[in-house]
C-alpha cells in the first residue's frame, strides 16, 4: 500500500504576503499609510533575522516611497547596497549602539552624532542637519554587530544613537536588554522624525506598528503555531534597534 502525502502544516498551508513577507493573517500591509520624506531609508537586514511574525523591517520600508531593504551580510560599499550613486556617505546616518547609550551622553537628546570614539560629536546641529539618508541594521545585536564589522565602508557614514523616550511596544512579546532598543519601525519612525522635525512620521510608523502587534495578539489567540515567540534575548545578543540598536 502506498503510503499517502502528510498533510501539510497551517504555517506551511497559508501563504506569505509577498510585500511584507508575513503569513498572510499577519499582514496589515493595505492599511500603510504612506509617508512623504526628503530623507531616504536604506535597511540592511541579517539574512539570520528570521522572525517573520515580529519582524518589522519590510513594514517600515513600505511607508517610504524609495526605502530599500537588502538582506545580506557585506557590500563594497554604500552606493552598492544601496543600489544608485551615493555622492557623500558622510550625509548618511547609520543608527548602531554598540556600547554607547545616549542617556550617558545627552539624557535630552532624542538623536546624538557620535564620533568614531563613540563620544558626542561636536556640532550636533549641523550634522544632523545635513543627513540626507538614514541606514538601520535589522537584526539581533550579534548580528548588527557582525554587520557592522563586515562593511567598513560604514565608518565613512555618521553614525548616530537614539534616546528614546518610553521603551520599545513589543512589551511582553519580545523582551529587549536595553531600555534604548527599539523595533527597526520605531526606531525609523523616530530617527526620521526628529532629523525632519516631524512628528508626525513617528506617530505614523508607530500606529502602523501597533496595529501589527494587535493582529499578531489575535492570530495568536485562534493559531499560535503562525506566531511562535521568539527565544528570550540573553545581554551578549542585544537588538540594535531591533533591532539596533
Amino acid at each position: 500500500m502506498s503510503e499517502q502525502p502528510a498533510t501539510p502544516s497551517l504555517e506551511e498551508a497559508v501563504p506569505d504576503c509577498p510585500r511584507c513577507q508575513k503569513p498572510q493573517p499577519l499582514c496589515i500591509c493595505d492599511s500603510v499609510t504612506p509617508v512623504e520624506s526628503r530623507t531616504k531609508l536604506l535597511i540592511l537586514q541579517h539574512p539570520q533575522e528570521q522572525d517573520r511574525g515580529l519582524g518589522t523591517a519590510r513594514l517600515a520600508a513600505q511607508h517610504f516611497k524609495d526605502a530599500v531593504v537588502r538582506v545580506g551580510l557585506s557590500w563594497p560599499g554604500l552606493t552598492k547596497a544601496l543600489g544608485r550613486p551615493v555622492a557623500d556617505p558622510a550625509r548618511w546616518a547609520i543608527l548602531y549602539l554598540g556600547s554607547a547609550k545616549a542617556s550617558d551622553l545627552d539624557p535630552e537628546a532624542e538623536v546624538i552624532a557620535l564620533t568614531r570614539k563613540g563620544e558626542a560629536a561636536e556640532s550636533q546641529r549641523a550634522i544632523l542637519k545635513s543627513i540626507e539618508g538614514v541606514i538601520l541594521l535589522d537584526g539581533t545585536w550579534s548580528q548588527a554587530k557582525a554587520l557592522w564589522w563586515r562593511n567598513p565602508w560604514m565608518l565613512k557614514c555618521q553614525r548616530v544613537i537614539l534616546g528614546p523616550r518610553q521603551p520599545s511596544r513589543y512589551g511582553q512579546l519580545r523582551r529587549e536588554p536595553r531600555r534604548d532598543a527599539l523595533s527597526t519601525i520605531e526606531a525609523a519612525g523616530m530617527l526620521l522624525g526628529a532629523l525632519e522635525r516631524r512628528p508626525d512620521i513617528a506617530e505614523t510608523l508607530n500606529a502602523s506598528f501597533e496595529r501589527m502587534l494587535a493582529r499578531y495578539r489575535e492570530v495568536e489567540q485562534s493559531h499560535p503555531e503562525l506566531t511562535p515567540r521568539p527565544k528570550p534575548r540573553k545581554n551578549q545578543d542585544r537588538r540594535r534597534p531591533k533591532r539596533s540598536f
